[in-house]
């Protein structure tokens, strides 16, 4: 074999080895391309799965609300069960709690407050200090009640904020009060509202408001009521035959008086959030 002649055929497989790494190169970016589209393509379904779920859970709270302002013997009480809605393409499970039966976090005597912490099974001396923390947080005077705290507690337990001197606007600011931890939290949630005024008495029936009611009664607290409009948790969670889920969670209140006042608008959305799974 000549020199030339091995030249070509070294040619003809280097060319050889070319072709075959830029078909295996190609097929790479074939299999990249097809992986991608197949995850976009799941990702879009995902999108569209999570937005049927929470357009069914936003209807299925106005359902819910038009059920309770129905006249007839089909209202729905606000009694906390679970009632089914079933939509074209998803169903939801709607549960309404009355927040006027709960206590008020901005208009509670300190008695009802440490009623309240006492009737939970809470200590003594942690059930005073959460009470007057509670109380300066919503209190706009300069100093903080002997076990309370403002400010420079705040700053000397190393926390950023401090007390608003304002109402609480949520049950979650709760959470923001200098000595209420996540457990603390959770244990009030269900009895506390900050949508309300009136304070309830002893005749409650929840046995938890009952008792806190009674204590703030023998220590001088009796009972305030004001003229308030029904104000509802509504809590509704929709899953979607192809995998979606949503919970929405939203507070509203019912006009009274609309047969007075027909210009009155039925309802009013006090707070309107997406609820944790």
């Amino acid at each position: 074999m000549t020199a030339c002649g091995a030249a070509r055929r070294r040619q003809r497989g280097f060319a050889l080895l070319i072709v075959l790494w830029s078909m295996a190169l190609l097929a790479l970016i074939g299999t990249r391309i097809t992986a991608a589209g197949h995850a976009e393509t799941r990702l879009a379904a995902n999108l569209r799965a999570a937005a049927e779920a929470e357009a069914a859970a936003d209807a299925a709270v106005f359902e819910a609300v038009w059920h309770a302002m129905d006249g007839s013997a089909n209202r729905w009480p606000a009694d906390g069960l679970a009632r089914v809605v079933r939509l074209p393409h998803a169903t939801v499970e709607v549960a309404m709690v009355s927040e006027n039966s709960k206590i008020t976090l901005n208009n509670s005597p300190l008695p009802l407050l440490h009623g309240l912490l006492h009737a939970l099974g809470f200590e003594p001396k942690l059930a005073e200090v959460l009470t007057e923390q509670i109380s300066d947080w919503r209190s706009p005077a300069q100093f903080p009640q002997r076990m309370g705290a403002k400010a420079p507690q705040y700053r000397a337990a190393g926390r950023d904020w401090g007390p608003p001197g304002q109402p609480f606007r949520s049950v979650d600011e709760l959470g923001l009060v200098l000595s209420i931890t996540p457990e603390i939290l959770a244990r009030l949630r269900p009895y506390v509202s900050p949508y309300i005024e009136s304070t309830p008495h002893a005749g409650s029936g929840d046995r938890v408001i009952a008792a806190a009611a009674a204590e703030a009664a023998a220590n001088g607290s009796p009972p305030l009521a004001f003229d308030e409009a029904p104000t509802l948790t509504i809590t509704a969670t929709a899953v979607t035959p192809s995998g979606g889920r949503f919970v929405r969670r939203a507070v509203i209140q019912v006009a009274t008086g609309l047969a007075s006042n027909p210009n009155q608008p039925p309802f009013t959305v006090l707070d309107w959030d997406r609820a944790p799974d």
